[in-house]
Protein backbone atom coordinates (compact mmCIF):
# COMPACT_ATOMS: atom_id res chain seq x y z
CA UNK A 1 0.00 0.00 0.00
CA UNK A 2 1.28 3.44 -0.88
CA UNK A 3 0.86 6.70 0.99
CA UNK A 4 2.73 9.67 2.39
CA UNK A 5 3.89 8.90 5.91
CA UNK A 6 5.82 10.42 8.68
CA UNK A 7 8.29 13.26 8.97
CA UNK A 8 12.02 13.50 8.22
CA UNK A 9 12.93 13.93 11.89
CA UNK A 10 12.18 10.33 12.86
CA UNK A 11 15.07 7.89 12.86
CA UNK A 12 14.48 4.41 14.25
CA UNK A 13 12.65 3.57 17.44
CA UNK A 14 11.67 0.46 19.36
CA UNK A 15 8.81 -0.45 21.66
CA UNK A 16 8.91 -3.68 23.62
CA UNK A 17 6.48 -4.90 26.25
CA UNK A 18 9.07 -6.97 28.11
CA UNK A 19 12.41 -6.49 26.41
CA UNK A 20 12.81 -2.74 26.89
CA UNK A 21 15.48 -3.38 29.51
CA UNK A 22 17.61 -5.08 26.84
CA UNK A 23 17.34 -2.20 24.37
CA UNK A 24 19.92 0.56 24.57
CA UNK A 25 19.68 3.87 22.71
CA UNK A 26 23.12 4.70 21.39
CA UNK A 27 24.52 8.12 20.52
CA UNK A 28 26.10 6.64 17.42
CA UNK A 29 22.66 6.37 15.88
CA UNK A 30 22.11 2.64 15.60
CA UNK A 31 20.07 0.16 17.53
CA UNK A 32 21.97 -2.36 19.66
CA UNK A 33 19.64 -5.03 21.04
CA UNK A 34 22.30 -6.71 23.15
CA UNK A 35 21.53 -9.95 21.31
CA UNK A 36 24.37 -9.93 18.77
CA UNK A 37 27.16 -7.94 17.18
CA UNK A 38 26.20 -5.04 14.94
CA UNK A 39 28.59 -4.88 12.01
CA UNK A 40 29.70 -1.76 10.14
CA UNK A 41 27.18 -2.24 7.32
CA UNK A 42 24.33 -2.49 9.84
CA UNK A 43 25.52 0.66 11.57
CA UNK A 44 25.53 2.52 8.28
CA UNK A 45 22.02 1.40 7.43
CA UNK A 46 20.52 1.95 10.85
CA UNK A 47 22.10 5.34 11.43
CA UNK A 48 21.48 6.92 8.05
CA UNK A 49 17.90 7.90 8.74
CA UNK A 50 18.94 10.44 11.36
CA UNK A 51 19.38 10.32 15.13
CA UNK A 52 17.50 7.62 16.97
CA UNK A 53 14.62 8.74 19.15
CA UNK A 54 12.27 6.63 21.27
CA UNK A 55 8.67 6.53 20.13
CA UNK A 56 6.38 9.08 21.68
CA UNK A 57 4.05 7.97 24.52
CA UNK A 58 1.20 7.82 21.99
CA UNK A 59 3.15 5.30 19.94
CA UNK A 60 2.98 2.53 22.52
CA UNK A 61 1.03 -0.65 22.95
CA UNK A 62 0.76 -3.08 25.83
CA UNK A 63 0.55 -6.86 26.04
CA UNK A 64 1.25 -7.54 29.69
CA UNK A 65 2.45 -11.13 29.35
CA UNK A 66 3.87 -11.10 25.83
CA UNK A 67 7.46 -10.52 24.77
CA UNK A 68 7.02 -8.73 21.47
CA UNK A 69 8.91 -5.92 19.81
CA UNK A 70 7.88 -3.25 17.33
CA UNK A 71 10.59 -1.32 15.49
CA UNK A 72 9.91 1.85 13.47
CA UNK A 73 12.42 3.06 10.87
CA UNK A 74 12.84 5.59 8.09
CA UNK A 75 13.74 4.37 4.60
CA UNK A 76 14.87 7.71 3.12
CA UNK A 77 18.60 7.32 3.74
CA UNK A 78 21.80 8.66 2.20
CA UNK A 79 23.17 7.04 -1.00
CA UNK A 80 26.05 5.49 0.94
CA UNK A 81 23.59 3.72 3.23
CA UNK A 82 21.68 2.40 0.21
CA UNK A 83 24.93 0.89 -1.11
CA UNK A 84 25.71 -0.61 2.30
CA UNK A 85 22.18 -2.01 2.43
CA UNK A 86 22.48 -3.62 -1.01
CA UNK A 87 25.60 -5.47 0.14
CA UNK A 88 23.52 -7.34 2.73
CA UNK A 89 20.91 -8.66 0.28
CA UNK A 90 20.73 -12.07 -1.32
CA UNK A 91 21.05 -12.45 -5.09
CA UNK A 92 17.27 -12.98 -5.52
CA UNK A 93 16.61 -9.82 -3.47
CA UNK A 94 19.00 -7.80 -5.63
CA UNK A 95 17.33 -9.16 -8.75
CA UNK A 96 13.93 -8.20 -7.36
CA UNK A 97 15.23 -4.72 -6.52
CA UNK A 98 16.44 -4.30 -10.10
CA UNK A 99 12.89 -4.71 -11.40
CA UNK A 100 11.62 -1.50 -9.77
CA UNK A 101 11.07 1.20 -12.40
CA UNK A 102 11.87 4.14 -10.10
CA UNK A 103 15.02 4.68 -8.03
CA UNK A 104 12.98 5.83 -5.03
CA UNK A 105 11.01 2.58 -4.87
CA UNK A 106 14.12 0.47 -5.47
CA UNK A 107 15.99 2.24 -2.68
CA UNK A 108 13.08 1.81 -0.26
CA UNK A 109 12.98 -1.93 -0.97
CA UNK A 110 16.75 -2.31 -0.54
CA UNK A 111 16.87 -0.42 2.75
CA UNK A 112 13.73 -2.08 4.15
CA UNK A 113 15.07 -5.56 3.37
CA UNK A 114 18.53 -4.78 4.74
CA UNK A 115 17.01 -3.41 7.95
CA UNK A 116 14.97 -6.58 8.31
CA UNK A 117 18.13 -8.66 7.88
CA UNK A 118 19.97 -6.54 10.44
CA UNK A 119 17.18 -6.75 12.99
CA UNK A 120 16.80 -10.52 12.51
CA UNK A 121 20.56 -10.99 12.65
CA UNK A 122 20.76 -9.16 15.97
CA UNK A 123 18.02 -11.34 17.44
CA UNK A 124 19.55 -14.57 16.12
CA UNK A 125 23.20 -13.60 16.77
CA UNK A 126 24.16 -14.21 13.14
CA UNK A 127 25.40 -12.04 10.29
CA UNK A 128 22.60 -10.22 8.43
CA UNK A 129 23.79 -11.55 5.07
CA UNK A 130 23.48 -15.14 6.39
CA UNK A 131 19.74 -14.82 7.06
CA UNK A 132 17.62 -17.10 4.86
CA UNK A 133 14.01 -16.16 4.26
CA UNK A 134 11.22 -18.29 2.82
CA UNK A 135 7.54 -17.79 2.08
CA UNK A 136 4.85 -19.75 3.88
CA UNK A 137 1.42 -20.67 2.55
CA UNK A 138 -0.05 -17.52 1.04
CA UNK A 139 3.36 -15.84 0.88
CA UNK A 140 3.99 -14.67 4.45
CA UNK A 141 7.76 -14.28 4.90
CA UNK A 142 9.40 -16.47 7.51
CA UNK A 143 12.82 -17.70 8.56
CA UNK A 144 14.23 -20.74 6.77
CA UNK A 145 13.91 -24.11 8.55
CA UNK A 146 17.50 -24.00 9.84
CA UNK A 147 16.42 -21.18 12.17
CA UNK A 148 13.37 -23.06 13.46
CA UNK A 149 14.92 -23.57 16.88
CA UNK A 150 14.75 -19.83 17.55
CA UNK A 151 10.93 -19.86 17.28
CA UNK A 152 11.24 -16.24 16.11
CA UNK A 153 8.28 -14.89 14.11
CA UNK A 154 8.20 -11.53 12.38
CA UNK A 155 6.18 -9.32 10.09
CA UNK A 156 6.86 -6.13 8.13
CA UNK A 157 4.88 -3.27 6.63
CA UNK A 158 5.89 -0.01 5.00
CA UNK A 159 4.22 3.11 3.70
CA UNK A 160 6.34 5.42 1.55
CA UNK A 161 9.47 6.13 3.66
CA UNK A 162 8.15 4.68 6.92
CA UNK A 163 8.65 1.01 7.83
CA UNK A 164 7.42 -0.98 10.83
CA UNK A 165 8.73 -4.37 11.94
CA UNK A 166 7.17 -6.72 14.51
CA UNK A 167 8.91 -9.64 16.29
CA UNK A 168 7.65 -12.35 18.66
CA UNK A 169 8.88 -15.69 19.96
CA UNK A 170 6.61 -18.67 19.47
CA UNK A 171 3.57 -16.60 18.48
CA UNK A 172 2.33 -15.54 15.08
CA UNK A 173 2.35 -11.79 14.58
CA UNK A 174 1.14 -9.30 11.98
CA UNK A 175 1.63 -5.58 11.50
CA UNK A 176 0.39 -2.90 9.10
CA UNK A 177 0.96 0.85 8.67
CA UNK A 178 -0.85 3.43 6.54
CA UNK A 179 -0.84 7.16 5.92
CA UNK A 180 -4.12 8.68 7.11
CA UNK A 181 -5.49 10.50 4.08
CA UNK A 182 -8.70 11.37 2.29
CA UNK A 183 -9.86 8.78 -0.26
CA UNK A 184 -12.62 9.79 -2.65
CA UNK A 185 -14.03 6.27 -2.69
CA UNK A 186 -13.52 5.48 1.00
CA UNK A 187 -17.26 5.05 1.63
CA UNK A 188 -17.54 2.60 -1.28
CA UNK A 189 -14.48 0.65 -0.13
CA UNK A 190 -15.88 0.45 3.40
CA UNK A 191 -19.22 -0.82 2.08
CA UNK A 192 -17.45 -3.44 -0.02
CA UNK A 193 -14.72 -4.71 2.30
CA UNK A 194 -15.67 -3.87 5.89
CA UNK A 195 -18.03 -6.13 7.80
CA UNK A 196 -21.58 -4.89 8.27
CA UNK A 197 -20.86 -3.97 11.89
CA UNK A 198 -17.70 -2.07 10.91
CA UNK A 199 -19.42 -0.24 8.08
CA UNK A 200 -22.21 0.88 10.38
CA UNK A 201 -19.65 2.15 12.90
CA UNK A 202 -17.74 3.92 10.13
CA UNK A 203 -20.83 5.67 8.73
CA UNK A 204 -21.80 6.78 12.24
CA UNK A 205 -18.58 8.81 12.55
CA UNK A 206 -18.45 12.54 12.02
CA UNK A 207 -17.29 13.02 8.38
CA UNK A 208 -14.14 14.73 9.65
CA UNK A 209 -13.26 11.59 11.66
CA UNK A 210 -13.89 9.14 8.85
CA UNK A 211 -10.38 9.15 7.29
CA UNK A 212 -8.84 8.09 10.61
CA UNK A 213 -11.69 5.66 11.26
CA UNK A 214 -11.19 4.13 7.82
CA UNK A 215 -7.47 3.57 8.26
CA UNK A 216 -7.89 2.43 11.86
CA UNK A 217 -10.13 -0.30 10.50
CA UNK A 218 -7.96 -1.13 7.50
CA UNK A 219 -4.66 -1.44 9.39
CA UNK A 220 -6.28 -3.55 12.10
CA UNK A 221 -7.91 -5.89 9.60
CA UNK A 222 -4.77 -6.26 7.52
CA UNK A 223 -2.56 -6.84 10.58
CA UNK A 224 -4.92 -9.65 11.61
CA UNK A 225 -4.99 -11.43 8.26
CA UNK A 226 -1.21 -11.03 7.98
CA UNK A 227 -0.82 -12.64 11.41
CA UNK A 228 -2.97 -15.53 10.20
CA UNK A 229 -0.70 -15.89 7.18
CA UNK A 230 -3.63 -15.70 4.78
CA UNK A 231 -3.08 -12.16 3.55
CA UNK A 232 -6.22 -10.65 2.12
CA UNK A 233 -7.50 -14.06 1.04
CA UNK A 234 -9.20 -14.29 4.42
CA UNK A 235 -12.81 -13.03 4.14
CA UNK A 236 -12.75 -9.51 5.53
CA UNK A 237 -16.39 -9.68 6.63
CA UNK A 238 -15.70 -12.77 8.76
CA UNK A 239 -14.39 -10.68 11.65
CA UNK A 240 -15.01 -7.26 13.24
CA UNK A 241 -12.57 -4.74 14.67
CA UNK A 242 -13.07 -1.48 16.53
CA UNK A 243 -12.36 1.64 14.47
CA UNK A 244 -13.66 4.83 16.14
CA UNK A 245 -10.88 7.37 16.88
CA UNK A 246 -10.06 7.27 20.58
CA UNK A 247 -11.55 3.81 21.05
CA UNK A 248 -9.11 1.03 22.05
CA UNK A 249 -8.06 -1.28 19.24
CA UNK A 250 -9.88 -4.59 19.67
CA UNK A 251 -10.96 -7.66 17.80
CA UNK A 252 -14.71 -7.73 18.42
CA UNK A 253 -15.56 -11.01 16.66
CA UNK A 254 -13.84 -13.75 14.66
CA UNK A 255 -16.38 -15.91 12.83
CA UNK A 256 -18.74 -17.03 15.63
CA UNK A 257 -16.30 -16.32 18.47
CA UNK A 258 -16.23 -13.19 20.60
CA UNK A 259 -13.03 -11.22 20.18
CA UNK A 260 -11.88 -11.64 23.77
CA UNK A 261 -11.97 -15.44 23.34
CA UNK A 262 -10.57 -15.75 19.82
CA UNK A 263 -6.91 -16.29 20.80
CA UNK A 264 -5.54 -13.04 19.37
CA UNK A 265 -4.81 -9.57 20.73
CA UNK A 266 -4.50 -6.26 18.97
CA UNK A 267 -3.03 -2.81 19.56
CA UNK A 268 -2.89 0.37 17.50
CA UNK A 269 -0.22 3.08 17.61
CA UNK A 270 1.02 6.19 15.79
CA UNK A 271 4.55 5.51 14.49
CA UNK A 272 4.90 8.99 12.95
CA UNK A 273 2.70 12.07 12.49
CA UNK A 274 -0.03 11.48 9.95
CA UNK A 275 0.16 7.69 10.11
CA UNK A 276 -1.50 4.87 11.99
CA UNK A 277 -0.38 1.29 12.56
CA UNK A 278 -1.75 -1.87 14.14
CA UNK A 279 -0.12 -5.03 15.48
CA UNK A 280 -1.84 -8.37 16.19
CA UNK A 281 -0.28 -11.29 18.08
CA UNK A 282 -1.41 -14.67 19.33
CA UNK A 283 -2.45 -14.34 22.95
CA UNK A 284 -0.80 -17.56 24.10
CA UNK A 285 1.36 -20.46 23.01
CA UNK A 286 0.10 -22.78 20.31
CA UNK A 287 -1.56 -22.16 16.98
CA UNK A 288 -4.49 -19.94 17.89
CA UNK A 289 -5.06 -19.10 14.25
CA UNK A 290 -5.60 -22.67 13.12
CA UNK A 291 -9.35 -22.53 13.73
CA UNK A 292 -9.87 -19.40 11.66
CA UNK A 293 -8.09 -20.17 8.41
CA UNK A 294 -9.70 -18.94 5.21
CA UNK A 295 -11.27 -21.14 2.56
CA UNK A 296 -9.36 -21.09 -0.73
CA UNK A 297 -12.27 -19.36 -2.46
CA UNK A 298 -12.05 -16.31 -0.21
CA UNK A 299 -11.78 -13.00 -2.02
CA UNK A 300 -8.80 -10.64 -1.94
CA UNK A 301 -8.87 -6.85 -1.64
CA UNK A 302 -6.45 -3.92 -1.79
CA UNK A 303 -6.74 -0.34 -0.71
CA UNK A 304 -5.46 1.85 -3.55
Amino acid sequence: MVGKCGSPGVGIGTWSSRLMGQIRWRDSGFLDSGLGETNEAQKGVLSAGGPIAPLSPRATASFADDAIEVVVARLDVEPGAVRASAALLSDPERERASRFAFDRDRHRFIVARALLRGLLGARLAVRPDSIELVKEGRGKPALAPRFAGSDLRFNVSHCADLAVYAFARGREIGIDVEAVRFLRDADDLAACFFSRRENEAYLALDPRARPLGFFNCWTRKEAFVKALGEGLYYPLDRFDVSLAPGEPARLLRVAGTAGDRCGWRMASFTPAPGSVAAVVVESGSGRAGAAVRAPRSARAARVP
